[in-house]
């Protein structure tokens, strides 16, 4: 018999056995490598669960280090988004749902629904316990056991219950958004003491058990199953801090703070959950949504400008410092910002032709020209981490793990010699120019008058960047320009929020857009949902390129079976390889922090987490 971990999730109990490695799948839960080695074998009960190694806080934590456990409560706290929302559910695939519902990001916490085990920002893939009090699961991974906390309730008072996890799993099994963790668990087992266990299928992985413990638990006695899976504004009961109040679609939604909420004086949620109300307000465009940050009407703005930030922030309320600004420095990796090829476009199909268009991107003509020269070039999927290739030669471990894929990364990436191309910042570098002619030229294009066509069918070299708004169109516009220089023809248009989404995530009619591929210090499955082929024409799915590589499979597969901290590196490191050499983006840059401005009417901790601002943990200045 497999000797099983029992983990304790809040309280104190007796259970031993060992450890292996778990990874998480939501992008964004990462984490500092210190804790990235292999743990020694649990020898009595656990409070919470890492990825390797050992949690960083003790079983006797009193609260997360980056909050303020006696923070005051009451108060607002005011967000703006951009766009507009038609739906609140935001666990399927039909409709726009608003922010600040479900947790995504350290910007948002769990506000109306929760899962099973709670993350902790500042560490390396560790879980804490909420909703479940135990999680077992043996060395090999096989099945994960959650116990129920019987504290746990929803928002209308009743119980959290097995019957309600294995309700829920089969809810976003039928009905939710195509995950592709689902299809690995191969059946539940309920057991008596509110005990409930997942058992892996074929094709599981060692990440399996912590993705599990971040699924939505929803209650069987108050969601229609049957409606569950249409756009509705009506809202739904959830066990989180705050309860849906008032909504006026498609722009405002405001939550109320749960005055009963069952875990507001538990651990991992101390110093969280500190405002009576949350109001998230959609506005359709950036600058209008600037202007009403000016004026008080929201409280904290991500800029995502940097020419505003450098020059923006000079009105009456931050002169008077009313409105503070801080750049935080993350910890994460900074990821992959670019131009996305749609391989389904016969257009794309073709390695030279994408090589050759990220030559005639100017990034330093772009970047000195409309950003006041504050972005860094990307190169790497995991840019500014331990995680990248870039500019490191590959080991001898990941060209062991790439063998089996001969010609799947280029010589000079596995060289550590490959970096994206620099120009003279003259927006018409010759050289450049000529390099990405001579690629389009041995993949049948030649010249003819001011058009760039194909010598066999006469096509000439056309296609379309789709954007959402105006700052995504100026800087399609600039490589407009440089690509008008080639003889190649570039269209920019612009579509509202639903025809945008629709067209990239469902029917997939685009050639072209811009998308940033977020990354943490630990990936996994979510990798499977942007790049690999049982996504590539699945609905709903990231596979935005359409990509349909054996080695990307192959390498995600790897990262997902490492059990070391030396494995795992050597595995995302062989898989970056393997993107970058198969240019499905041009890529763009990345700004070298975080930048963060809030009304001080807002206080917020003395810590930031490694993943930057969390105003789940901030408090109305009293």
């Amino acid at each position: 018999m497999k000797q099983s971990q029992s983990i304790k999730v809040g309280k104190s109990i007796m259970v031993s056995a060992p450890i292996a490695a778990a990874v998480f799948i939501i992008a964004g839960l990462a984490s500092c490598f210190s804790l990235f080695v292999a743990g020694p074998a649990y020898a009595e009960p656990r409070h919470a669960i890492a990825m390797h190694g050992e949690p960083a806080l003790g079983p006797e934590f009193t609260h997360f280090p980056a909050t303020t456990p006696d923070a005051p409560r009451g108060g607002a706290i005011a967000f703006a988004a951009q766009g507009a929302f038609d739906s609140l559910n935001p666990f399927i695939v039909k409709g726009n749902a608003p922010d600040g519902l479900w947790g995504r990001g350290a910007l948002w916490g769990y506000n109306v629904w929760e899962p099973l085990m709670l993350r902790h920002w500042d560490e390396a893939f560790t879980l804490y316990g909420h909703l479940a009090e135990f999680v077992e699961t043996p060395d090999d991974r096989t099945w994960v056991e959650f116990t129920m906390d019987p504290a746990a309730r929803f928002s209308d008072d009743q119980p959290v219950t097995v019957e309600d996890v294995e309700f829920s799993f089969e809810l976003l099994k039928e009905k939710g958004r195509p995950r592709g963790w689902i299809k690995k668990i191969d059946h539940l087992e309920k057991k008596p003491g509110g005990k409930i266990r997942f058992v892996f299928g074929p094709g599981s992985d060692r990440e399996l058990p912590l993705i599990v413990a971040l699924m939505p638990v929803f209650p069987k006695h108050a969601v229609d199953r049957q409606a569950f899976g249409k756009s509705s504004l009506e809202p739904m009961i959830g066990s989180g801090p705050y309860v849906i109040d008032t909504v006026e679609a498609p722009t405002t939604v405001t939550l109320r703070r749960n005055e009963n909420y069952w875990a507001k004086d538990r651990p991992a949620k101390r110093g969280f959950d500190n405002f009576d109300t949350i109001k998230v307000e959609y506005i359709r465009e950036s600058n209008a949504l600037f202007e009403a940050f000016k004026k008080g009407l929201f409280d904290i703005n991500v800029e995502t400008d940097p020419t505003r930030w450098k020059s923006g922030y000079d009105f009456p309320a931050a002169a008077a410092g009313d409105v503070v600004r801080a750049e935080i420095e993350t910890g994460t990796p900074k990821g992959m910002n670019g131009f996305v090829f749609n391989l389904r476009n016969p257009l794309f199909q073709d390695v030279r032709v994408r090589e050759a268009l990220a030559w005639f991107l100017d990034f330093e003509w772009i970047n000195r020209n409309l950003y006041e020269s504050k972005y860094r070039r990307t190169g790497s999927f995991f840019e500014g981490s331990e995680l990248s290739a870039l500019g490191r030669p590959a080991s001898a471990r990941e060209r062991e793990l790439l063998a089996p894929f001969p010609g799947a990364v280029r010589a000079d990436v596995m060289d550590g010699t490959y970096s994206p191309p620099a120009s003279d910042g003259s927006g018409r570098d010759r050289n450049n120019l000529r390099k990405g002619v001579e690629l389009l030229s041995a993949a049948g294009y030649a010249r003819d008058g001011d058009v760039l066509v194909h010598t066999e069918t006469g096509k000439p070299l056309a296609f379309e960047i789709l954007v959402k708004d105006a700052a995504e169109e100026r800087l399609a516009l600039a490589f407009q320009r440089s690509l008008a220089v080639a003889g190649i023809a570039l269209t920019v248009r612009q579509a509202d929020a639903s025809q945008y989404w629709e067209r990239i995530l469902n029917s997939r009619e685009f050639d072209m857009i811009r998308w940033i591929y977020g990354a943490s210090l630990s990936p996994g499955n979510e990798q499977t949902g942007r790049w690999s082929k049982v996504d590539a024409d699945t609905f709903g799915r990231l596979n935005f390129a359409g990509v349909n590589t054996p080695a990307i499979d192959g390498m995600i597969e790897a990262l997902l079976a490492a059990t070391t901290k030396a494995d795992f590196v050597s595995a995302v490191r062989a898989y970056d390889r393997v993107l970058i050499s198969g240019f499905y983006v041009i890529p763009l840059f990345n700004a070298p922090h975080q930048w963060v401005a809030r009304w001080t009417r807002m206080n917020v901790p003395e810590r930031t987490s490694i993943y930057g601002a969390q105003p789940s943990t901030w408090w109305a200045a009293q």
